[in-house]
């Protein structure tokens, strides 16, 4: 049997190659000038592989071990990450009625249309987008060096 210290260090090294992704699928909407369709989806493929890449051992491997060793850190570090997923979903309301708007108006094929003149709304979604996406990164930042001393605590240290 392998040891619980490999799979925890696979897990956390899933979601530390995560961070890449995530940053690199954030800069290509920072520096495109306009979002195309094609701007749009290349952004989703880096994403959807750095969710994927955190969501995966959150789901197999550390909410299932979550109770074992419940301690004031293993709290702190769920309640980290649980809060980093919720303002992702909160990030989702915005960029779903974005898209709706978007794709309604053609805007994803006419680079000339002002994304604010869509609707009445889009600065608000917009800004729920925003503060979503950085809420979200910040909490998975905070989670993820959390879940870094965790890791060190309970599978390193101990064996020095």
């Amino acid at each position: 049997m392998v040891d619980e210290s490999v799979y925890a260090a696979l897990a956390g090294l899933s979601v530390t190659t995560s961070l890449p992704f995530l940053l690199y699928g954030a800069w290509i909407m920072i520096d495109a000038e306009t979002v195309s369709w094609n701007v749009l989806t290349h952004h989703l493929r880096y994403i959807g592989a750095g969710l994927a890449l955190t969501t995966v051992p959150i789901v197999g491997w550390m909410i299932p071990r979550l109770f074992q060793r419940l301690t004031g850190l293993a709290v702190i570090h769920a309640f980290l990450g649980l809060q980093a997923y919720a303002l992702l979903g909160f990030a989702l309301t915005g960029i779903a009625r974005i898209l709706q708007a978007k794709r309604n108006a053609d805007a994803y094929e006419d680079p000339d249309v002002d994304i604010d003149e869509i609707h009445e709304n889009m600065g608000h979604w917009r800004a729920r987008l925003r503060v979503g996406v950085a809420g979200f990164m910040l909490l998975w930042l905070c989670a993820w060096v959390t879940g870094l001393y965790r890791f060190y605590s309970i599978h390193v240290a101990p064996a020095m």
